[in-house]
């Protein structure tokens, strides 16, 4: 049997705080290598494909200066009956998706990608969520905080989001941008574990 080989350190391929302090959070050092990919092209395409896609192209467009560099970059989609949300341009914008998602279920797909020696590995973890029933001044006072603007469906599950909650079904960390769970047993999966500390 071949001896799993340790991970210590691991490129993000994206900005977000998120994701960073999530990744951070399983005890390995984090580098971030920004992705020249632009995330604000929307393709048709069904929400979970178009999560995919935007993840693939995340990872294509950051370069690691180590060529052996675990490089991950992943992305975030916000399905409402078959309609991606992704983030908000605008106030207004967020103010709308928040009345759309109002007192209804949707399904939030994170997909990841992720270099593995010569290969790239994808997976898409899915979990739905159902918003209680928003009033307008409710939806104002959440987007007047301005915690919409980064968030694909104009809002984030952590801190202030979670009132907008009624519950979920499915893993939180998929609604909060990253699958920590599935990340670390596709890892293993293919002959690699997370060491070290943070």
């Amino acid at each position: 049997m071949m001896k799993p080989r340790v991970i210590t350190a691991l490129v993000l391929a994206s900005v977000s705080p998120r994701r960073r302090e999530l990744l951070a959070s399983l005890g390995v050092k984090i580098d971030v290598v920004p992705s020249s990919y632009n995330e604000m092209n929307m393709p048709e395409l069904p929400p979970i494909e178009l999560a995919r896609t935007h993840a693939r192209g995340k990872l294509a467009g950051a370069r690691a200066q180590d060529s052996e560099a675990l490089v991950v970059a992943a992305d975030t989609v916000v399905d409402l009956d078959g309609a991606s949300l992704g983030k908000p341009k605008s106030a207004q914008e967020a103010a709308e998706m928040l009345g759309a998602l109002s007192g209804r279920r949707h399904v939030v797909h994170t997909a990841f990608a992720v270099t593995l020696e010569n290969d790239v590995i994808e997976r898409t973890a899915s979990t739905e969520v159902r918003f209680a029933r928003l009033s307008q001044q409710e939806i104002a006072e959440y987007v007047a905080t301005g915690d919409s603007m980064d968030k694909a469906g104009a809002y984030g599950i952590q801190g202030r989001g979670a009132a907008l909650v009624e519950r979920i079904d499915g893993d939180f960390y998929t609604v909060m941008g990253f699958p920590l769970g599935l990340f670390v047993r596709t890892l293993r999966d293919h002959g690699v574990i997370l060491g070290g500390t943070r």
